[in-house]
C-alpha cells in the first residue's frame, strides 16, 4: 500500500469501469479520478497539522508486476463544503384508547448528524486479486494511516456501504423514494452526485420524515442492507469496532457504518517499535507500516519479537518500506 500518484490515474479509471455501478467515491470519470488524486496531492503536501478537508487516496501495489490492483480512500471530515446527508431510521409510536391499540411507524428522517465524521471509502480490489488477505490489507492501511497522523482526524469515523443493487444496475430504493422526485434514474443521480456532490438532494428533496409503509415493497426490503458484494466488507467492518446506528445511504438505502476512531481494532492494537534486526523467513504475519503523508507505505510483514522484546522484521517485507536496523515502524496483529 502506498499514497497514490497523478500516473495512477489510468488504472485507477480502468478499476473504476469494473464496480458495476452505485460506487459514489470511485466513478468512471477521469476529470472526478483526476480531481481526487489533485486533492490528494495538495493533502499530501500540507506540512501544517490539524483538520482540513483532506483527501488521501490509497493504492495497492502488487509488487511483482508493479501494477495497481485496488484503492481505497480516506475523507478526514465530511459536510465542509455541502451538507453531508444521510437518512436515519426511526420509530414513530401512536397509541388509540379507543381502539386499544398501539401502532408503531418505521420513518425516515433526513439528517446532517454525521457531518465532521472522518469516512473511510471507495474500497475496491481487482476482481484477479482477492485473495491472501488482501481486501483486508486495503481496509486496514486506512486506519494505521489515521493513527499515524492523528491530529488531522476528529474522534468518529464513518464508512457507507453499497446498497442492493439489481440486475440492470438501478436500485429498488431509489425507485421507490427519491426517484420520484427527480428525473433522473438510480444511475444518472449517482454520476451526478459522484461528480459534483449532493446539493441537489437539499434542493429538492422534502425535509420531512418519510414513513417506510408509503414505500414500495422492493424499496423496503433493501433499507439498510449492503450489496451481496459488500457483505464481507461490512463483517470487517463490524470486526473493526464498527456499529450499524440506523443510518442510510440517500441514494441506494445501504447502511452506514459508525465507530470512534481510538476504538478501532487497528488503532487501539498498533504498536510503535524500532527494528532491531532483519531475518530471513518465519514469524507472525502481521500488518507493518511506515512513513508519513507520501512516504506512508502499509504491508504484511513476518515478524519476530524477542524475550527481550526486540522485534525482527522479515527481508522481503524490510525491503518494501525501505527499512533499515535501528528505523521506527508500526505494527499490528494481522486477525
Amino acid at each position: 500500500m502506498r499514497t497514490a500518484r497523478a500516473d495512477d490515474l489510468q488504472t485507477l479509471y480502468e478499476m473504476a469501469k469494473l464496480t458495476g455501478g452505485g460506487f459514489t467515491n470511485l466513478p468512471p470519470d477521469r476529470a472526478a479520478l483526476t480531481a481526487k488524486l489533485e486533492r490528494t496531492e495538495q493533502a499530501l503536501g500540507r506540512q501544517d497539522g490539524g483538520i482540513k478537508d483532506d483527501l488521501i487516496v490509497l493504492v495497492l501495489v502488487n509488487t511483482q508486476t508493479g501494477q495497481v490492483r485496488g484503492t481505497c480512500q480516506i475523507f478526514s471530515t465530511v459536510g465542509q463544503n455541502w451538507p453531508f446527508y444521510s437518512y436515519r431510521l426511526g420509530v414513530l409510536t401512536q397509541h388509540s384508547r379507543e381502539l386499544a391499540r398501539t401502532f408503531r411507524a418505521q420513518m425516515l428522517s433526513l439528517t446532517t448528524d454525521l457531518e465532521g465524521s472522518t469516512e473511510v471509502g471507495g474500497l475496491f480490489l481487482h476482481p484477479r486479486e482477492r485473495a491472501e488477505g488482501l481486501g483486508l490489507l486495503l481496509a486496514r492501511s486506512r486506519y494505521l494511516y489515521i493513527r499515524n497522523h492523528r491530529d488531522r482526524f476528529g474522534d468518529r469515523v464513518i464508512a457507507e456501504l453499497r446498497g442492493v443493487i439489481d440486475e440492470a444496475g438501478g436500485s429498488p430504493f431509489w425507485d421507490g423514494l427519491a426517484g420520484r422526485f427527480f428525473g433522473m434514474n438510480f444511475q444518472e443521480a449517482d454520476e451526478f452526485n459522484a461528480v459534483n456532490g449532493n446539493q441537489f438532494i437539499a434542493d429538492l428533496m422534502p425535509k420531512t420524515p418519510i414513513y417506510t409503509a408509503m414505500l414500495t415493497d422492493s424499496a423496503r426490503a433493501v433499507i439498510g442492507l449492503p450489496h451481496p458484494n459488500g457483505r464481507a466488507a461490512m463483517r470487517m467492518l463490524e470486526t473493526e469496532g464498527f456499529t450499524n446506528a440506523g443510518y442510510v445511504d440517500i441514494f441506494d438505502g445501504g447502511p452506514t457504518m459508525v465507530g470512534q476512531i481510538d476504538q478501532l481494532r487497528t488503532v487501539a492494537q498498533a504498536r510503535d517499535v524500532t527494528l532491531a534486526a532483519i531475518h530471513d523467513k518465519g514469524g507472525d504475519k502481521m500488518l507493518v507500516s511506515t512513513g508519513l503523508l507520501a512516504d506512508y507505505r502499509c504491508t504484511y510483514g513476518y515478524v519476530q519479537e524477542g524475550e527481550d522484546g526486540s522485534i525482527s522484521l522479515d527481508a522481503a517485507s524490510a525491503a518494501l518500506l525501505q527499512l533499515d536496523v535501528g528505523q521506527a515502524f508500526t505494527m499490528a496483529g494481522r486477525a
